[in-house]
């Protein structure tokens, strides 16, 4: 299987999903569970984030409940939002992505990213100025890794190399999480797609995507790449529960304010308009086509669970995401 970073034509808009139910504590039994019914409703990729230090939704090791989805999934592409490189040693990420593509049968995407907060970058012992020089280093081996290119030489000067590599060649879709410009600037620079945060307008997407373009060589600027959108996205015809979802959605926003970087508190005044597809399915269509023609956008990446909707409500709106692009 060869690496494939946008869709075809023929392929229409690819939307994906992020975890849904209602326990979300990271049980690998309830992940795995939630991917095989993204599956079979006819998604396309299910997405995990990394987080550490947060209690019972901490999800510190996504590569092993990614594994949990693969045996229950035979189509469904597995990913990963944002896998911190700075705190990891490369080869371990080459190794343990490179045993997980095997494992699906090729059906990894690989979203990486920094981490922002202080106490994750303490207690894993890395210095803050560091993460973005050590995450392009350490990129820059994986995929060296990937290529099946030496990574060391053993003690009679013979070359050691990964192994076994991963079924997709060159090597599985990689992506960057970015927020703020000199994130998105290096995902530019270094070619590969950027992911934006959820919290982001679409007037503050267009302006990254601006600068993601001019940031990229000239000679691989006219290259196509992924322009995946992560969204909150629910859809219903009952007006009083779109107008609770919204309220919900709107406190979330608010509560940006008091958020420990400035580049979220930049966010806590934008309407849910701004950065949620929210409505009935003919109004979430529009947006989506928004999106579509001002960005270019290929993936749609849903955030489904929102917290002013119950459990069946949050379940009747995820049926139909997969057919807003119909």
């Amino acid at each position: 299987m060869t690496q494939t970073n946008t869709p075809g034509e023929a392929d229409g808009l690819h939307i994906g999903v992020t975890p849904w139910g209602e326990d979300r504590s990271g049980s690998a039994q309830s992940l795995a569970r939630q991917a095989e019914r993204a599956e079979a409703l006819g998604f396309r990729s299910f997405w995990l984030p990394e987080s550490h230090f947060a209690g019972r939704r901490s999800m510190p090791a996504p590569l092993l409940l990614l594994a949990a989805a693969a045996v229950r999934t035979t189509r469904l592409q597995l990913a990963t939002t944002s896998y911190l490189l700075p705190v990891r040693h490369p080869l371990h990420v080459a190794a343990e992505i490179a045993e997980l593509d095997r494992l699906s049968g090729g059906r990894v995407i690989l979203g990486v990213g920094r981490g922002f907060r202080s106490a994750l970058f303490r207690a894993f012992d890395v210095p803050v100025k560091e993460k973005r020089d050590r995450f392009e280093a350490s990129l820059e081996i994986i995929r060296s890794a990937w290529r099946g290119e030496p990574v060391a030489v053993d003690a009679d000067e013979q070359p050691v190399v990964l192994a076994p590599l991963p079924v997709q060649q060159p090597h599985p879709p990689v992506w960057v999480a970015g927020f703020g410009p000199k994130a998105v600037a290096q995902a530019g620079r270094l070619g590969l797609p950027y992911l934006a945060s959820p919290m982001e307008s679409l007037t503050v997407l267009a302006e990254n995507y601006a600068l993601h373009r001019d940031a990229r060589e000239p000679a691989a600027a006219d290259e196509p790449l992924a322009v995946p959108i992560l969204r909150t996205v629910f859809i219903s015809r009952n007006q009083a529960l779109l107008g609770r979802v919204r309220e919900s959605l709107a406190r979330q926003s608010a509560a940006l304010a008091a958020a420990p970087v400035a580049s979220l508190r930049r966010h806590a005044d934008a309407e849910v308009d701004d950065w949620a597809l929210v409505g009935e399915p003919e109004a979430v269509r529009e947006g989506v086509q928004r999106y579509r023609e001002t960005l270019g956008m290929t993936h749609l990446l849903a955030l489904p669970h929102v917290a002013g909707a119950e459990p069946d409500e949050v379940s009747a709106s995820l049926e139909q995401i997969p057919r807003i692009a119909e």
